[in-house]
């Protein structure tokens, strides 16, 4: 059994397989999705804080 100070045998990173595997997914999802820009992260926020206010706006308004 592992744990923190007794992490146990290291793992296996040498699968070429399971590398390239990983890498097709990922230049597929880069591809189709395209790099998260600055817009899409102000957007996100925008909506995050949009949600925070709206649930403060009905909490002071049921109190």
């Amino acid at each position: 059994m592992s744990d923190f100070f007794n992490p146990g045998p290291p793992a296996n990173s040498t699968d070429p397989g399971g590398h390239k595997a990983n890498h097709d997914i990922n230049e597929k999802k880069l591809h189709t999705e395209g790099v998260r820009g600055f817009w899409r992260q102000v957007t996100d926020l925008l909506i995050g804080l949009a949600i925070i206010a709206l649930i403060v706006i009905v909490i002071l308004w049921i109190f």
